[in-house]
């Protein structure tokens, strides 16, 4: 078992607009009764760190967060590296043809999987700078972002050509970050495949021979929430 989920913490990277993650301790000692106990309570938004877009982020009419049914939740998956293309570029997109590349070194087809973007970001983690393209904050930052995503045509391959379970990412945003109108996600959504972003570890992962299981908080009405997400794998390392 992989853990690709990032800790939640006062590092934990949100968008630049949001407020980070907030642990707020209430109670940490030995009661009067002789026991000890320990309750605190978290604040965050419900996009930031790693974490699932359920469709309702960028559809109107499309799934929020708990009515995601778990056969999305839970599959195949496949890992397709773009990490030396976006070390050569920040704001690289990937595309159709990284696809068919992993299906041809592979000898598989992406469909009915849940396909991870491996950019090689996420060895920059906690560090907002590298990450992110900016440290700065607020909404004069988004400007500044500059990160790799994906392409919203190869979206709309893997959603109309390999019906895929969901799209997850190591960066944080399955668009790219110098994107302003964000066609991936609506491309994503309008299909009713949920995105994963800030995906942790991704370089622990095989290309395939895994199943990926990704349970976020089930947040009645939610656009997304945190998720805990673990592979199983099932090849030799």
């Amino acid at each position: 078992m992989i853990d690709l989920t990032h800790p939640f913490d006062a590092q934990t990277i949100y968008w630049p607009t949001e407020d980070g993650f907030k642990l707020v301790p209430e109670a940490a000692g030995v009661t009067e009764q002789g026991y000890y106990y320990a309750a605190n309570r978290f604040m965050c938004a419900e996009h930031g760190g790693t974490h699932i877009d359920a469709p309702r982020h960028f559809s109107k009419e499309g799934q929020t967060v708990d009515e995601v049914p778990l056969e999305r939740l839970v599959g195949p998956g496949a890992r397709v590296n773009v990490s030396k293309k976006c070390e050569v570029d920040r704001d690289y997109q990937v595309t159709v043809e990284d696809f068919e590349a992993w299906e041809q070194t592979n000898s598989a087809s992406l469909e009915d999987r849940i396909v991870l973007i491996h950019t090689g970001f996420g060895r920059h983690w906690p560090n907002r700078e590298k990450y992110l393209g900016t440290a700065e904050q607020g909404r004069a930052a988004v400007a500044k972002l500059h990160f790799p995503g994906l392409d919203p045509s190869a979206a709309d391959w893997l959603v109309t050509r390999r019906r895929v379970r969901m799209v997850g990412i190591d960066t944080a945003s399955i668009d790219h970050g110098q994107s302003r109108d964000f066609p991936t996600h609506v491309r994503l959504f309008r299909a009713g495949v949920p995105a994963l972003e800030n995906v942790a570890h991704l370089d622990r992962l095989p290309a395939t021979g895994f199943t990926l299981v990704a349970l976020p908080m089930k947040i009645a009405g939610g656009s997304g929430g945190p998720c805990r997400i673990v592979a199983l794998v099932s090849q030799p390392q």
